[in-house]
């Protein structure tokens, strides 16, 4: 019985690691139990959350320092707690937010050299607005200074780096949100949360267009849009902690179209889809493999894995319009170990040396198709697309200043509402007692203990 082989272009794509030589030795990846990727990547620089004392911190490596980094490699420090997720900015490779513990938000640009003796940088803009700690930060795909923020006080915050204003926030969870992805233009964002639940919101009027039951393990799952269709995918347990791989419309999202078992290992899996090549690339933590799948007419046909000695704690795919296209390089990941970054090509085996326009078509660009004024009055536009043929060649440095001071940047005054803590507790007496003193009433100086501190008038 003769057997009805699928044709695809990307059936024997393989994946192959750097040397050793080519990697980023000696750095110290965070030990933070939280749940992101820990790693991200641009066409020049490589970021990596930093394990380190004394508040949190992460580095941004350029990609041409491969080798044995320093030990006292100059570290972003700003945060007074753990930095949790890094975001580049898509349409300027110079610039980098940061999410952490400490509740803030912070914008930073990268010197374009790098300098043993600098030993400290600073953030261009600080953003204060979220109650407890931003989990995830995100830049929009389209529109120029749109960052959007995930904290554990369970709203997305919508920020305009440029002014550094606070513009919308976007509530509906229940629980803490685990995963963002926009679609295609940018218009809608898919989240999954530890309610359990899977939504689609329209940013700009704080609305949820779909919502349904999405993966009901205990532990995380990710959400990530494929590409410029109206599909989803989506990584989580079940009740039997079974990893599982979910295919959705976003149009009903009642039930799943598509379901697939993976395996009964313990890592979150995190999942990359590259819309060019219809590919999802599937990553779990803790794991030696890397799963690639292809995506058509609402099917994911497994095409191989990528295995490896060492297990990954992160992952990030370089941005299409940095790889090498003369060896028929469809994808880079950048993959962190425990003291290492490891960069992993994967090709198409192709004899001739010509351009390969079938596996390469125009590819997502660095010019933004919106400004963030634009966007956040109503309008939607497609990536602007470039033709990888003709090359691809880095912006040089654009210098990046936003209108607001580097100091903290505060949302809107919210309604009143109860203390949290001692701390706030202590403030507010503070504030009322200073408040009395500096009247003309003929109140005695008194001393006063505040949260086991003396205050003396």
């Amino acid at each position: 019985m003769n057997r009805f082989v699928r044709p695809s272009k990307y059936r024997h794509v393989f994946g192959t690691a750097a040397k050793r030589d080519y990697c980023y030795d000696n750095v110290r990846v965070s030990l933070n139990a939280w749940d992101t990727n820990m790693v991200q990547v641009n066409p020049l620089f490589v970021s990596m959350n930093w394990q380190s004392s004394g508040g949190g911190a992460f580095a941004v490596i350029p990609l041409s320092q491969v080798g044995k980094l320093p030990d006292n490699y100059p570290l972003y420090r700003g945060h007074t707690a753990p930095v949790l997720d890094t975001d580049f900015n898509p349409f300027n490779d110079y610039v980098i937010a940061s999410g952490a513990e400490d509740s803030k938000v912070m914008i930073w640009t990268i010197p374009e050299e790098y300098d043993e003796e600098l030993q400290e940088i600073q953030p261009v803009l600080k953003l204060s607005g979220h109650g407890r700690k931003v989990g995830q930060v995100l830049f929009h795909p389209t529109a120029s200074n749109v960052l959007a923020s995930a904290s554990t006080d369970l709203t997305i915050k919508l920020w305009d780096i440029e002014s550094g204003q606070e513009k919308q926030e976007v509530t509906g969870h229940t629980e803490i949100i685990q995963s963002l992805s926009y679609n295609y233009n940018g218009s809608l964002l898919a989240t999954t949360c530890r309610d359990k639940r899977l939504r689609i919101f329209d940013l700009r009027s704080n609305q949820v267009v779909q919502e349904g039951a999405g993966h009901q393990g205990i532990k995380g799952s990710r959400v990530v849009w494929l590409g410029d269709s109206d599909r989803l995918a989506t990584t989580g347990f079940s009740k039997m902690s079974d990893r599982q791989l979910y295919l959705w419309n976003t149009g009903d999202l009642s039930k799943p179209i598509k379901t697939e078992f993976i395996d009964t290992s313990s890592g979150v899996i995190m999942p990359f889809y590259d819309n060019d090549t219809s590919m999802l690339y599937l990553a779990g933590k803790g794991d030696r493999t890397i799963r690639y799948y292809e995506y058509e007419n609402d099917e994911l046909y497994h095409l191989s894995d990528y295995r490896d000695v060492e297990a990954q704690k992160g992952l990030a795919f370089m941005p299409k319009r940095a790889l090498n296209v003369n060896e028929c390089e469809i994808a880079r990941a950048y993959k962190i170990t425990t003291n290492l970054i490891e960069p992993i090509s994967f090709k198409v085996p192709r004899k001739s040396d010509a351009f390969q326009s079938d596996i390469f078509p125009p590819a997502i660009g660095d010019e933004p198709s919106l400004t963030a004024e634009e966007w956040f009055s109503g309008k939607n536009a497609d990536p602007k697309k470039i033709d990888l043929s003709e090359g691809f060649q880095v912006k040089e440095k654009q210098d990046f200043t936003p209108s607001a001071s580097a100091e903290e940047t505060e949302a809107p005054a919210a309604s009143p509402t109860a203390p949290k803590n001692d701390k706030d507790v202590s403030n507010i007496l503070y504030s009322i007692i200073s408040t009395i003193l500096n009247s003309n009433s003929p109140l005695p100086h008194k001393k006063v203990k505040l949260n086991n501190h003396l205050y003396i008038p």
